[in-house]
């Protein structure tokens, strides 16, 4: 069963209060009051009066443990935006927005675990090269170095003797004039 809770029109920008939304979710009941008791923001502060809230809604209202409960859900919606104005340079003026925030928390009796994202298998961006005209090609793929034989040392000795003999002959030849 699910038991949902919600404060509305929150003094706090909803982009603060989803960091520590976050951090919640998928957590026990206690577990989650505790992160939020010990975290020194004002919106642990404000979740943690929302989380109670729907606690004493399943306690109440439906009869459930605190105990089996676990946070299924916590959102934070964008509320409405109060628009002021401080006076700026030259007589004009710089606007000032003051965000509020609807938090929306919901506990659940039974655990669900996330299902893994499956992968398309669309070529993804990097993986293709745009020419400047036309259509993107496929990029080349990376060719792996191919191992090479192993050469004896017999076989190096002999080249390098053979090297030598080369140089020793063109430099003994008489010049041709």
């Amino acid at each position: 069963m699910q038991v949902r809770s919600t404060t509305k029109y929150a003094r706090i920008s909803p982009k603060k209060m989803r960091d520590v939304a976050r951090e919640i979710q998928g957590l026990a009941v206690s577990e989650a009051l505790d992160a939020l008791t010990y975290t020194p923001r004002k919106a642990a502060h404000l979740i943690g009066k929302t989380l109670k809230s729907a606690i004493a809604n399943a306690e109440n209202n439906h009869e459930l443990s605190a105990d089996e409960l676990i946070v299924g859900e916590a959102v934070i919606g964008e509320g409405p935006t109060l628009k002021r104005f401080k006076p700026r340079a030259r007589g004009s003026a710089g606007a000032i927005r003051k965000r509020t925030s609807h938090i929306f928390i919901t506990l659940t009796d039974e655990f669900e675990a996330p299902e893994e994202k499956k992968r398309s298998g669309k070529a993804k961006k990097r993986d293709t090269a745009k020419p400047m005209f036309g259509q993107a090609k496929a990029a080349p793929a990376k060719e792996e170095p191919v191992a090479e034989e192993p050469v004896a040392e017999e076989e190096v000795v002999e080249e390098e003797a053979a090297e030598e003999v080369e140089a020793t002959e063109e430099s003994t030849e008489p010049a041709a004039e």
